[in-house]
């Protein structure tokens, strides 16, 4: 971590993890079964411990709460993971020990933690891909993907995984983010619509 970071993460004021604080209440809640008043202050005053005795690196949280992408997002995470599970259920037993899996390196677009956690979480929560190394500089996910026997079908994976990563932005991301998302899709749309053309 450069000392411009810690610089960032210093003037990073405690109750900005106010996030990650409602997490870990909500957690306490669930552990314990109750979510009444009583288990719910509990809850916050063990947080509240947990983050400052741990001490660990402030998350940068972003003040972009867009609850349309929220739902969005929401919905077709949902549908992939029942779709993945019906493909990958029935490679299984069609494909069984034939299937072909690759490691693919996913170039995220953003550099900001938060963006790149939830985007390795949410690829690696649908069945069928596995996070195994991330590299931070870059951004880069490398993911275990069954059933990826071809350029072709990495090739879908990849852009599968980027459209993850924008719909994560469109949600929550900062506004640089999101304007990165923007800038890529328009070239990407500006290079189709050229070799449609050719």
């Amino acid at each position: 971590m450069s000392p411009t970071d810690e610089q960032q993460e210093g003037r990073l004021p405690f109750w900005s993890q106010w996030p990650i604080l409602l997490g870990l209440t909500l957690t306490w809640g669930a552990l314990w079964q109750d979510f009444s008043p009583g288990v719910l202050l509990a809850g916050v005053m063990f947080s509240v411990l947990v983050l400052w005795f741990y001490r660990l690196p402030r998350v940068h949280f972003s003040d972009r709460f867009n609850l349309w992408h929220i739902l969005v997002f929401t919905l077709t995470f949902l549908g992939h993971v029942v779709a993945a599970s019906v493909s990958v259920a029935w490679d299984a037993i069609t494909k069984g020990p034939r299937i072909v899996n690759s490691v693919v390196a996913v170039q995220l677009r953003s550099h900001d933690d938060l963006i790149v956690t939830l985007t390795g979480h949410a690829l690696a929560l649908v069945p069928g891909s596995l996070v195994i190394d991330v590299d931070r500089p870059s951004s880069t996910l490398f993911l275990h993907v069954l059933d990826a026997k071809d350029a072709e079908a990495v090739e879908r994976f990849r852009q599968e995984a980027l459209r993850t990563e924008a719909a994560i932005i469109r949600a929550i991301g900062t506004k640089a983010d999101l304007q990165l998302v923007q800038d890529d899709e328009a070239r990407r749309a500006g290079a189709a619509s050229r070799r449609g053309k050719a």
